[in-house]
């Protein structure tokens, strides 16, 4: 083994208890070899010479699983740790980059509203209207706790914080507006914020509505904080194992899930890499993972921007009490792992090495079945052998379970939180389209214009082109349009993504839409069409966001409306990409109650199709998220799901109700047929079905069936592997040849039949657990194909009963049964002689002659 993973395992293993306890029964059991090898070696005896060849074999095995099985543990442990923190670093800082985007158009259109504008110029100085004004924008967008207006020389003329007495300022941030032709964005201490540490404020500067003369600034104050809050306080560990953070360029916390475990202020190591290196902080050793934003629509985010996650050594590795394993239907279980090679080469590797091992084990019960009443000396060496191979095997089976439970584990929890953060992204998004479209119906352009008794087609233009500014900023709407009170669209900017507009000026909106618009109480009240097919989206489906315009005078009067269309298309499959974040074999879905798909990373299954899942998911709660190992699409995933909890009040307490679903599935590979699959926990022989000094049966797995076959039959087992294919005309259950070392070195080549084929008439999946087992009759040997190995069990007479069939003059395939488990276990007992008959009578090819190739000189 590598000093590398030497050292990691010294500076790991002290946190990893299962891992530790797994690392001392394989040292126990290895010196139990050592001590069997030694007492044969003892009792030296020339027909005991295959036997110490076994143990040496066994006991090199065991030396090299050991080391293998604890520092992949070690590794698989580590690395799920990192996933999990990493997963979530990299979202805090998605999540944050993507709200602020937000803030980006928001400045840049309200900067140039007209009525602020001119009340900046002083071309009015109605300060209660403007106040009115700024407020209403404030309740739409409550993700501002302040808004201010200032002239050049930084002096505040209008601000809408009733805490603040701040009158002015100095800050450099005033100049830096001033000079620059779109939006600044300040994060530090300033005097526009008296009292605050620091503070996030989007500014830009103000034109003379007439002369395009800059007269001031406007600054938006993100409620960064809580918005923080709101992040932490959704995707925190459960746990509290780890805390979130978020940092500057120079590694400061700027926000912190926990100031009194990391206070802000406080300068951490960070990890943009995916090192395993522990970094020491405050006295404690860390594992960290750290992101940088990869930016959304081009925007970047801050300067230096990250996200980081950091979690005691101490407390990473915790059990989980909870078994995934337990309650996963076994045949689920063991399909599953028949794909360990493809989703964890750790643990196929490890398995590999247990296969070999459990081969090993079996061949040397096998070489001792009928040798005890000769070799007397030897019996305690020989009982040794069959007890230890089987608390080997039990061991291999908990050791890969263990790694087996990490590996599932993590996938589980990867889904669900990934579904979750889905539908934090949706509500994120949507909830700021319920806040455009009420902001807007507030224009006084538009108000002025819906209200006119009469339209002139001067005055369409005009609402036209602030549509299309409007739309310019914010590209998440193919449309954005206006109508009057019986529903007739006067005015709409142009579908972003077509060549030319599908006409949508003079037709009119739906009756049910035109009624829930007209009944819309006040200015915060908002209605959102069902996800469908509409002809204001190319006859695709959408939601469509409306307000109610109002008569500038007279706010309980509906003059028309204002419908903004979601780009649904495009902006639901960045979100689900982004999610899965280049995830291979993951796909994403958003799907409503129903189980309707509303967006989909599956070319399988488009947006208006049903998605076939448990009607209790489509039950769940709000907020609620779980995980699963199930069958999707004729192969094993794992599946996380997550309802809809809505965002700041969007979908909590503003009277909307639309749920969303986000479904995540990871796919490890295709279904196998059942007779692949084998429950060995079921196949476990109770100490009452076995007896000392019985009759030996080495026992194997045909599908979900244990057979045995006579021990004295039995010469070895070979893995599958090793078979030489050749084409054969005529019998299908012959499959080729297999070499076999004899004593002297030469290699003896017997034929290979499919004993799943002559049992079941169906042609045997060869897979990586498969054995051939080499059975000799009077004077010929040929190998028999089984899907895996069991044991060399002995049994008594009194288990052991004849089939009928067995009485026959030809016999019989199966001539026997063992009932073991208390008659809740049957093993068929295969006649060797009657398959060699079979054999040579034509019914299948005849034996060939053994082909012997003597060792090289």
């Amino acid at each position: 083994m590598p000093n590398t993973a030497l050292q990691q395992n010294d500076v790991f293993l002290p946190y990893m208890r299962d891992v530790v306890r797994s690392e001392q029964s394989l040292r126990e059991l290895n010196l139990m070899w050592r001590m069997i090898e030694s007492s044969a070696k003892m009792n030296y005896l020339p027909e005991t010479k295959s036997i110490l060849q076994t143990m040496s074999a066994t006991r090199a095995g065991f030396d090299e699983l050991e080391q293998e099985l604890v520092t992949n543990l070690v590794n698989e442990k580590i690395a799920n740790v990192l996933m999990e923190i990493g997963t979530k670093a990299h979202y805090v800082i998605d999540i944050v980059v993507r709200n602020l985007y937000e803030r980006t158009a928001d400045i840049g259109f309200l900067a140039t509203d007209h009525d602020l504008c001119a009340f900046v110029a002083d071309m009015h100085d109605d300060a209660d209207a403007i106040l009115t004004r700024l407020l209403a924008y404030r309740n739409k967008y409550t993700v501002y706790d302040e808004i201010m207006l200032l002239d050049k020389e930084g002096s505040v003329l209008m601000h809408i914080n009733e805490h603040s007495d701040v009158e002015g300022s100095t800050d450099k941030l005033i100049a830096q507006t001033l000079a620059s032709e779109t939006y600044v964005e300040t994060f530090r201490e300033t005097d526009l914020r008296p009292g605050n540490q620091k503070s996030l404020i989007y500014s830009q500067r103000m034109l003379h509505p007439l002369t395009n003369e800059v007269v001031g600034i406007l600054c938006l104050c993100f409620d960064f904080e809580k918005e923080m809050r709101g992040i932490f306080n959704s995707h925190r560990d459960p746990e509290q194992r780890s805390n979130m953070l978020l940092l500057d360029s120079e590694n400061r916390v700027i926000a912190s899930d926990d100031e009194l475990w990391i206070p802000l202020g406080a300068v951490v190591p960070s990890n943009r890499g995916r090192s395993t290196s522990l970094m020491m902080f405050g006295g404690r050793r860390y594992l960290v993972r750290t992101f940088v934003a990869e930016g959304y629509q081009g925007y970047m985010g801050p300067p230096g921007w990250q996200g980081q996650v950091m979690i005691p050594i101490e407390i990473a590795f915790l059990e989980n009490s909870q078994s995934r394993l337990a309650s996963l239907d076994p045949a689920i279980a063991d399909g599953l792992l028949s794909h360990a090679q493809s989703f964890s080469p750790p643990l196929y590797k490890i398995m590999q090495a247990a296969e070999t091992i459990q081969r090993v084990v079996w061949n040397g019960q096998v070489m001792t079945a009928g040798h005890s009443e000769h070799l007397l000396q030897l019996k305690s060496v020989l009982e040794q052998i069959s007890e230890t191979g089987n608390r080997s095997n039990e061991l291999f089976s908990l050791s890969i379970s263990n790694l087996y439970e990490t590996v599932l584990g993590s996938s589980l929890r990867g889904a669900e939180f990934m579904s979750h953060l889905l539908v934090d992204l949706l509500d994120r998004n949507l909830y700021e389209r319920s806040d455009d479209c009420r902001w807007w119906a507030l224009t006084p352009e538009l108000r002025d214009v819906m209200a006119a008794p009469e339209r002139t087609s001067a005055m369409l233009e005009n609402i036209t082109k602030k549509l299309a500014y409007i739309n310019g900023l914010y590209t998440v709407y193919t449309r954005i349009f206006v109508y009057d009170t019986n529903g007739r669209i006067i005015a709409s900017t142009k579908l972003a993504y077509h060549g030319a507009d599908s006409v949508v000026i003079g037709t009119n909106i739906d009756y049910t839409t035109l009624q829930s618009v007209l009944a819309l109480a006040n200015e915060q009240a908002y209605y959102v069409t069902p996800f469908a097919p509409t002809p204001l989206y190319d006859n695709l489906p959408t939601y469509v966001y409306h307000a109610a315009i109002r008569h500038p005078e007279k706010p309980n009067q509906i003059v028309g409306g204002i419908g903004i269309v979601f780009d649904a298309a495009p902006e639901f499959s960045a979100m689900l990409h982004g999610g899965l974040n280049g995830k291979a074999d993951t796909t994403a879905l958003f799907i409503d109650r129903t189980g309707n798909i509303i967006a989909s990373t599956d070319p399988e299954r488009p947006v208006g199709t049903a998605l076939d899942i448990n009607a209790e998911i489509l039950k769940q709660e709000n907020g609620t998220s779980t995980s699963t190992i199930t069958v999707h699409d004729k192969h094993y995933t794992s599946m996380g799901c997550t309802v809809s909890n809505g965002y700041r009040e969007f979908k909590v307490s503003d009277g909307y109700k639309e749920d969303v679903i986000a479904v995540v599935f990871e796919y490890f590979g295709g279904v196998r047929e059942c007779n692949t699959i084998r429950n060995k926990t079921a196949t476990i022989l109770d100490a009452d079905s076995t007896e000392l000094g019985g009759k030996q049966f080495a026992t194997c797995f045909i599908g979900s069936n244990l057979f045995a076959i006579p021990a004295e039959r039995v010469l070895e087992a070979l893995s599958a592997s090793a078979i030489l294919p050749m084409s054969m005309n005529g019998f299908e259950g012959r499959i080729g040849m297999l070499a076999i070392k004899l004593e002297n070195g030469d290699k003896k080549f017997v034929w290979v039949f499919d004993l799943g084929y002559m049992i079941r008439g169906k042609a045997t999946e060869i897979t990586t657990s498969s054995q051939v087992i080499v059975v000799q009759n009077e004077e010929k040997s040929f190998g028999l194909l089984v899907d895996d190995l069991h044991g060399v069990p002995e049994f008594s007479d009194k288990h052991i009963t004849s089939t009928p069939f067995s009485k026959s003059a030809e016999g019989a395939l199966v001539s026997q049964v063992i009932r073991a488990n208390n008659g809740n276990l049957l093993i068929q007992v295969l006649d060797v002689g009657y398959i060699c008959r079979t054999l040579k009578t034509g019914e299948m090819p005849s034996m060939p002659d053994e082909l012997v190739i003597q060792q090289a000189a």
